[in-house]
């Protein structure tokens, strides 16, 4: 293989969902593995397992969507695509996602739900006072941050602008999650720029 890209799922989500299975078939082809783990529901868990990976499995290039691209902002020192960045995944939990969750996708563990709790919660809070740590010039210029326009979820571009700058970010037509449109037009053809791959 060329290159490999890391795909970080979003919240009650997996490695094995639609998006991760889109990126695997189109990049397979031309060279380019698609590493898509399932990430620990526990936040510190999840920083922790992530800081790990990318230390034994070190990719060209991390694609990340919602709270997976929360986690991508803190790995330092790789090219990473945040698709609809989600830093204030406390504040939501805390006001629209308490109780008994429902994975989205299947789970490599066979997992079918997960509760969320005032526990949880402290620990996305403690991941979340990580973020925008240490970002030197060289760094913003790893980072890019796609915003879709019709997100009803998650607005977190302010965020992302003050950190990054404007000529990091760019908007697409689009809700907060992914389809196979917004893959295919907007988050492949930045992925094959950054890899250097020519269609």
């Amino acid at each position: 293989m060329k290159s490999t890209v890391l795909y970080i799922h979003g919240f009650a989500s997996s490695g094995s969902n639609g998006s991760a299975i889109q990126l695997r078939s189109h990049f397979y082809p031309m060279g380019v593995q698609v590493l898509s783990p399932d990430l620990p529901v526990e936040p510190l868990r999840a920083i922790a397992f992530l800081r790990e990976y990318v230390a034994a499995n070190p990719p060209d290039l991390i694609i990340s969507v919602s709270m997976g691209a929360m986690y991508a902002e803190q790995l330092h020192g790789i090219r990473r695509i945040l698709v609809n960045p989600s830093f204030c995944m406390a504040r939501l939990l805390t006001f629209r996602g308490m109780g008994r969750q429902e994975f989205r996708n299947e789970r490599a563990d066979g997992a079918k739900d997960f509760k969320v709790d005032k526990p949880l919660i402290a620990e996305f809070k403690e991941v979340e006072k990580q973020s925008f740590r240490n970002i030197t010039p060289e760094e913003r210029q790893l980072v890019w941050g796609l915003f879709g326009t019709k997100d009803k979820h998650v607005n977190c571009q302010a965020d992302f602008r003050k950190h990054y700058g404007p000529t990091q970010m760019s908007l697409f037509e689009g809700e907060h999650y992914l389809n196979g449109e917004v893959l295919g037009h907007v988050i492949i053809p930045l992925a094959e720029k950054l890899l250097g791959l020519h269609r």
